[in-house]
């Protein structure tokens, strides 16, 4: 029946391997139960409610990723989306958080409409095959920034970045700072080994070390400072809570929202989301081989309507705009290649509403690993971009791309760098016929943002 719902032996896998991928990646994505709470309830949404529409969703969107495109991609609340719904749409504008959910609903059925429509499937197509390399070498050091900053090495500081201090606050920061790099060179060390399993297995026992540190004292918790204990607690959710968020974008007073304001709201979120799916597909599917012989991704119309039915529907459960998530990448790593991956941790989503507890205090330390070494996974691509002096007006592009992603901390502004600088560097240079004309035309929308939004 998998075969026949999922093609394995056509990919090149067999059930084994897609359900550790799907073990694997939804281990990484764990972080955003605990993150998308916290920070949407910051406008007043219930954390628990959050926590049901963030599963919710997820399983939604992953599960037509799954059956509907076939592929290994997952779903969940973007990062970055809902910290711009919550500290700029409610903060800054000061509006409701039922107006926000209302715009990420409107911005979802926007999507829905272009993705019937093949707009965001041409879009993903005129992208040259140079950049779109850039875009999974970029993502790379994204991740791996995200994986830095999430077990505390890379820290703020007066030259806006920094190695922690290991031995300021070593019971918590140090300690933890500590645990990744060695889950960093575990991890690399299994995969170097081929050992099957090897990023779900560093995750894990990152965090079986940390919980022995905290046994014997080492690792002192400390939750005023954001350091939880590392024992997962047993206890059962309050599933009527999500009745505080459930249809709550229907339930909108435009009294003191701006039409005009509203609008610039919605493609803010439309912007920001197309960009960042269509970089993350992009990127994913780059590393894994995914791509034809044209550059172009087969199934990428469905995977696209999958990432806007769960934004939609994610905005009615109570959550921000649901997306595909970069972390795929670390089922992919791990050798998923079907819908079956997808389909593994949709069900895991599913079931963290029982034990989200659990799943929840999986510290970001023992996560972080798996992003530092799937980011050099994805950094490897760099290889297979041409920076001879004949190329340069593919390799500057390429190279603005890639770091614009970790140093502005946004793969849509990579993309943006990148869309823009190849049409300007070949235009000026004389071979516009590398030009599709639909690039062009992003060019000039993605400038036109940086002057309005």
């Amino acid at each position: 029946m998998l075969e026949k719902l999922f093609k394995l032996k056509e990919h090149n896998t067999d059930v084994k391997t897609e359900l550790m991928a799907g073990v694997t990646t939804f281990m990484t994505m764990a972080y955003i139960l605990a993150v998308n709470p916290s920070v949407l309830s910051t406008t007043g949404m219930d954390g628990t409610a959050v926590l049901l529409a963030t599963c919710l969703a997820s399983f939604l969107g992953t599960v037509c990723m799954a059956f509907m495109a076939n592929l290994p991609f997952v779903l969940s609340a973007g990062m970055g989306l809902n910290a711009y719904l919550a500290y700029t749409v409610c903060g800054v504008y000061g509006y409701p958080w039922q107006v926000a959910l209302l715009a990420v609903f409107i911005e979802g059925i926007l999507f829905i409409i272009l993705s019937l429509t093949n707009v965001r499937e041409a879009i993903f197509d005129c992208i040259p095959l140079s950049l779109k390399k850039a875009v999974s070498v970029g993502i790379g050091l994204f991740i791996a920034f995200i994986g830095l900053q999430n077990a505390k090495l890379a820290v703020d500081s007066a030259t806006l970045v920094s190695l922690v201090n290991f031995r300021e606050n070593f019971s918590t920061t140090g300690i933890s700072a500590l645990l990744a790099v060695i889950g960093v060179f575990l991890t690399a060390i299994l995969y170097v080994r081929k050992v099957p399993g090897s990023i779900l297995i560093g995750i894990i026992g990152t965090w079986a070390l940390g919980m022995i540190c905290q046994v014997i004292g080492i690792y002192v918790p400390d939750p005023g400072a954001g350091y939880y204990t590392l024992f997962p607690a047993f206890t059962m959710t309050n599933f009527t809570s999500l009745g505080k968020t459930f249809g709550q974008c229907f339930n909108v007073d435009f009294d003191n929202v701006g039409i005009f304001n509203f609008i610039v709201v919605v493609f803010s979120f439309l912007f920001v989301d197309l960009f960042d799916t269509l970089g993350t597909l992009i990127g994913v599917s780059t590393k894994a081989n995914m791509l034809d012989e044209n550059g172009k991704l087969p199934g990428i119309k469905p995977a696209l309507l999958s990432d806007a039915i769960a934004t939609t529907g994610g905005a009615v459960l109570g959550t921000s705009t649901t997306t595909t998530f970069v972390e795929s990448s670390a089922g992919v790593a791990a050798g998923g290649r079907t819908g079956l991956t997808a389909l593994t941790s949709g069900v895991l989503f599913l079931a963290s509403m029982l034990f989200a507890p659990i799943f929840v205090a999986i510290p970001s330390f023992a996560t972080a690993p798996a992003l530092i070494i799937v980011g050099f996974l994805m950094f490897s691509t760099i290889t297979e971009i041409k920076f001879t002096e004949d190329n340069y007006t593919e390799a500057i592009p390429a190279y603005l791309c890639v770091i614009a992603m970790p140093l502005f901390y946004s793969i849509s502004e990579g993309i943006a760098l990148g869309v823009i600088s190849y049409v300007i560097m070949n235009l000026a240079c004389g071979k516009a016929k590398k030009v599709n004309p639909l690039m062009t035309v992003l060019a000039v929308l993605f400038i036109l943002k940086y002057i309005f939004l």
